[in-house]
């Protein structure tokens, strides 16, 4: 099943994405949204980030390259490391990275990530109760971009990750991929700057979502992200970055000072 959210006529919408139609529901798929019977063509919409969500609990250094590239070798995580981006954050396919001013960040990076969102309630779950149907509502990409100067100047990354914008989402969601081994890419003005597999993290999404549930209530909605491979770089005013990842799509946007 793939879902997307599309603007029309002034009204935001939740779909069923069928080849190259969006099959309008009522509400969204883990709100028991039902389709309506109508449906429009992708040509005729406008793609949204195809999440509401009340929380993005995201991880860090959960591929060994990308530790390696930051941190060096000597800093692996004995648990995954958790912090939160507020919904504010989210932006949709081709909407706008708005870089702030070099008074406040002088780097701004990409990061390409897998994320997920979840479907139903979940608090205290196994690995195993994770992976049953439709715990997970869906796979979809997510760009964690961050102020690099200031998440190591503060130590703690809640700032550093929080600015509006900081989390382009889409193009869709999809459960019909296997999220342990897909290829993950970041692509900025047409260079390919990060190539990865999923495989190659340490931690997976269900060990993730297991372990997130421990602390906190992920509730229908939220989105977990699952961290990002080596390759980080600055984002620069009229870059085009995207994030591709193997059977969900590119999630495409534009920066802007």
């Amino acid at each position: 099943m793939k879902y997307v959210r599309v603007a029309q006529n002034d009204k935001n919408s939740w779909a069923q994405l069928i080849g190259e139609e969006a099959h309008l529901m009522s509400d969204a798929p883990y709100a028991g949204g039902k389709l309506t019977g109508k449906k429009v063509r992708l040509e005729e919409c406008r793609l949204l980030a195809p999440a509401e969500p009340g929380k993005i609990v995201a991880v860090g250094k959960n591929y060994l390259d990308h530790i390696s590239e930051l941190h060096g070798d000597d800093d692996l995580p004995k648990f995954p490391v958790l912090f939160i981006k507020p919904a504010d954050c989210v932006i949709g396919p081709g909407e706008s990275i708005i870089l702030p001013s070099q008074e406040i960040t002088r780097r701004v990076d990409y990061e390409a990530e897998l994320a997920l969102v979840i479907g139903r309630k979940l608090k205290n779950v196994s690995r195993e109760q994770v992976m049953s149907e439709g715990n997970i509502l869906g796979y979809t990409c997510l760009n964690d971009v961050t102020a690099r100067d200031i998440q190591q100047i503060d130590g703690q990354w809640t700032r550093a990750k929080s600015f509006d914008t900081f989390a382009p989402v889409g193009p869709l969601i999809t459960d019909e991929i296997n999220p342990l081994d897909v290829e993950i890419k970041a692509v900025q003005n047409n260079i390919v700057r990060q190539k990865a597999r999923t495989s190659l993290q340490m931690w997976d999404v269900y060990e993730l979502v297991s372990f997130i549930s421990q602390m906190m209530t992920l509730n229908p909605g939220d989105i977990v992200t699952t961290g990002t491979p080596a390759g980080i770089g600055q984002l620069n005013n009229d870059d085009k970055i995207s994030i591709i990842i193997e059977g969900i799509g590119e999630l495409n946007n534009i920066v802007i000072n």
